[in-house]
């Protein structure tokens, strides 16, 4: 999940991207409006947290340019985070397209609960927990357990792996599965989600071994992308 976080106070930027990426996020940041409607035009995000007083684009215009470009970008769920908490700026926001509003100062555990609210339907799925075979994902919490058993994961190989169990039966590609596991200023390449996708191969073959029971298996599907099934979803090898 891909996240951009537009905010122009950089110490409290930088706190929140933080806590954000510990939640296994992928957050991208941007500190003037207009750099963030220069984002919104030309990349997907899953979520944007918009401040609302910012240099050289006002927030309730990146919100009302975001809007005015309709197809998948402008459907882009936005929360604001602004000190300008009067009703009629609250108001307007929420007119303008605004999925949610939250007035600083606030708890951080309120913004990650809203935070994963709205991610949870932007997809289009309010499953909290998601399964296949003995994996399972708790997007409360957004921890993986394997056999009952946690799975210990890097932020990387973390989402991979949610990409990949939110679309579980389905290919991924890896185009996709590299615009949510890195940010624009991340200096990697296509070739790197080959990596992380060995590495959580890796980690699920061990929970196998150790006795879990009905694995989870990250086939490729060459020139497609990757498919998450349960092993006993796999056709069985014919004898030779």
């Amino acid at each position: 999940m891909r996240i951009l976080l537009v905010e122009d106070h950089l110490e409290l930027s930088h706190w929140l991207a933080k806590a954000l990426r510990d939640a296994h996020l992928t957050v991208e940041t941007a500190h003037n409006g207009a750099d963030a409607d220069a984002l919104l035009h030309t990349q997907e995000y899953s979520l944007v947290l918009l401040d609302l007083t910012l240099p050289k684009m006002d927030g309730l215009d990146v919100l009302r340019r975001l809007r005015a470009r309709g197809g998948t970008r402008g459907k882009t769920p936005v929360m604001i985070l602004t000190a300008r908490g009067g009703l009629d700026e609250k108001v307007q926001g929420l007119n303008l397209g605004a999925d949610d509003y939250m007035a600083k100062p606030f708890e951080l555990a309120e913004l990650e609960a809203r935070v994963k609210a709205l991610l949870r339907r932007s997809q289009g799925n309010e499953a909290l927990v998601h399964t296949c075979g003995a994996l399972s994902f708790d997007t409360v919490t957004r921890m993986f357990s394997y056999g009952g058993t946690a799975l210990a994961l890097t932020p990387r190989e973390h989402a991979v792996l949610e990409a990949l169990i939110t679309r579980s039966g389905r290919a991924v590609s890896k185009e996709k599965l590299f615009d949510e596991v890195f940010a624009l200023a991340d200096d990697a390449n296509l070739d790197a989600i080959e990596l992380y996708i060995h590495r959580v191969r890796k980690k699920l073959e061990s929970g196998v071994e150790n006795g879990s029971p009905d694995g989870a298996v990250i086939t490729t599907l060459r020139g497609i992308g990757y498919l998450l099934q349960p092993r006993s979803a796999m056709a069985p090898a014919t004898p030779k």
